[in-house]
């Protein structure tokens, strides 16, 4: 078994951070997403929905198991500091004991880059908005940060995701500040711009890596 190369990838909300995924992936990453991990174990039935009701109220559920209403979660607790640190000390066990464990699984199972290009080292991505909160960040050999101007953040959670204006700049609010990710930066993608300036940023970023483990 090979000890997998960790990229921790953050940035805020709407910055772009899944088009950038989506680019290591095609490169040869394996990448795992905790928003997609964080949806998977607030599923009726799982003991993380059981404490959310709990912890909230039927309210933030349409009927009795039925999926959270995220839209009516995120109302309350990024208006309320205290009830945001609950739900994250309900979610982010659960999610942590998965990425965990899926990084035990590309330690053991393999399979990792490409076609032309197969890598001597897995390379795991973990995509997370509170990677630094969380601690995953003391791990990873490097910290990629994605950007763009907070204007494209609000615009963007209001074109993709329906929400009113207020309802964006709470979200881009209750979030660390930018200055605080990039300190920790090794890598810093701007996805303010075309499709093509990111992808060519985020090759570049990748040679370094491949030149680290030795592909």
């Amino acid at each position: 078994m090979t000890k997998p190369y960790l990229i921790g990838l953050t940035g805020g909300i709407a910055c772009g951070k899944s088009t950038v995924v989506a680019m290591l992936a095609a490169l040869g990453a394996r990448t795992i997403d905790a928003d997609r991990v964080t949806h998977r174990v607030q599923r009726p039935g799982t003991p993380v929905y059981q404490q959310i009701i709990a912890a909230f109220g039927q309210r933030v559920a349409s009927g009795r198991n039925s999926p959270i209403d995220r839209r009516m979660l995120g109302n309350i607790v990024f208006s309320d500091p205290a009830a945001l640190r609950r739900l994250e000390q309900i979610v982010h066990p659960a999610v942590r004991a998965e990425i965990r464990a899926f990084i035990t699984e590309a330690e053991i199972v393999g399979g990792y880059g490409t076609r032309t290009q197969p890598l001597p080292r897995p390379v795991v991505v973990i995509d997370a908005i509170k990677l630094i909160e969380s601690g995953w960040a003391e791990e990873c050999q490097q910290i990629w940060v994605v950007t763009c101007d907070e204007a494209q953040q609000i615009e963007r959670l209001m074109t993709t995701r329906g929400m009113l204006d207020y309802e964006a700049r709470r979200r881009v609010d209750a979030q660390e500040p930018q200055a605080s990710r990039l300190a920790r930066a090794t890598v810093v993608i701007d996805n303010s711009g075309s499709q093509a300036h990111t992808r060519d940023q985020v090759e570049a970023a990748w040679r370094t890596v491949i030149a680290e483990i030795g592909a």
